[in-house]
């Protein structure tokens, strides 16, 4: 029922994921920004290969585990992560891809319109984490202790709180197989492929630049919309 619950939530807050949400054959969505728009944080180079060749090969991909029988070709994007752990690995990780980088990309926006966050979500952070300082300093360490490839989250749990959370490669808080569900407020990819060419193994330091773009009137939309549910 809860995962039922966040689906139908995430939808409702994410419109441009919940674009992604008709049936196959999928396809690669557009940036909601221009390439270059979220420098010097990421690099328009970054953005043109994590966007044009990394998230279109999961879209690709996806494409064609569907027509090799892997999964039901009516089935929705939603669907599909929702039952990540019924399906094949190229089902899950591949429908994973598709979603969370779309997410990601809406939870950015260039440096300077990032705003403020929401006086509900703020005081939501300060009962969690004990003050925004400390929550960013957790959601990094989070992010930095992720071994390999994976994403870092800030989710809203099943008891209506706050919580920080990581999954393995392209895993989300959506998935029937998530050790934590929950609905994703925000998301960071720490795959090296986000970082690298500017950072190299330098992790770390994209995690304390990345607050620069981060989009908290989307953010504390999506807040909104988990406790309205």
């Amino acid at each position: 029922m809860f995962q039922k619950t966040i689906i139908a939530t995430v939808v409702a807050a994410c419109p441009v994921v919940a674009a992604a949400q008709t049936q196959g054959p999928f396809t690669l969505p557009d940036l909601p920004y221009a390439t270059d728009a979220l420098a010097p944080v990421i690099s328009a180079e970054t953005m043109e290969l994590h966007h044009g060749k990394h998230q279109k090969a999961y879209v690709d991909n996806l494409n064609k585990a569907i027509d090799a029988g892997d999964a039901p070709k009516e089935a929705t994007l939603e669907e599909l992560v929702a039952g990540a752990g019924t399906f094949t690995p190229a089902v899950r990780n591949n429908a994973g891809g598709l979603w969370n980088h779309t997410f990601f990309w809406e939870t950015m926006t260039p440096v300077g319109q990032t705003k403020e966050m929401s006086s509900e979500l703020s005081e939501a952070i300060t009962t969690s984490f004990g003050s925004d300082e400390e929550f960013r300093a957790a959601f990094e360490k989070a992010g930095a202790d992720r071994f390999g490839s994976g994403w870092v989250w800030l989710i809203v749990n099943e008891e209506d709180e706050l919580e920080i959370t990581s999954t393995p490669n392209q895993d989300n808080p959506l998935m029937d197989v998530a050790e934590t569900q929950g609905v994703p407020l925000m998301g960071n990819d720490v795959w090296e492929h986000a970082y690298y060419l500017t950072y190299n193994n330098r992790r770390a330091e994209y995690l304390s630049a990345w607050w620069d773009v981060v989009d908290w009137t989307k953010v504390s939309e999506r807040y909104e919309a988990a406790l309205a549910e």
